[in-house]
């Protein structure tokens, strides 16, 4: 099983940064969010889940750490107010410039 959590937060890595290597604004974005959604997972596994353990200290149990779980809650809620900010301020750049491109400007097809 942690091999298959350590490929996919690997795959997602992959795929977020070839995305954010892009020249397209849409790309990027999709890229930011994938990484973040890596790096998500990353904090999460992190914390060392426990399944069936209580999320509080009790005398002589063991438990599940909650910070991790808490951090990992609160990037989601920054991730999705970052990807909804770059969208609309990619919306209002390809309104002012007629272009998608990261740089504004169209390359000329050759």
């Amino acid at each position: 099983m942690e091999a298959a959590f350590a490929v996919t937060i690997g795959v997602l890595c992959a795929c977020g940064l070839y995305l954010l290597l892009c020249a397209r604004v849409l790309p990027v974005i999709l890229g930011i969010t994938l990484f973040s959604y890596a790096v998500n997972l990353f904090l999460l596994g992190m914390g060392r889940l426990s399944p069936g353990k209580p999320p509080v200290i009790a005398a002589g149990a063991q438990y599940a750490d909650p910070v991790p779980q808490a951090l990992v809650l609160t990037a989601i809620v920054i991730g999705f107010a970052m990807t909804a900010f770059t969208v609309v301020l990619a919306l209002r750049s390809l309104a002012l410039t007629g272009s998608d491109h990261v740089d504004g400007r169209e390359v000329p097809a050759e």
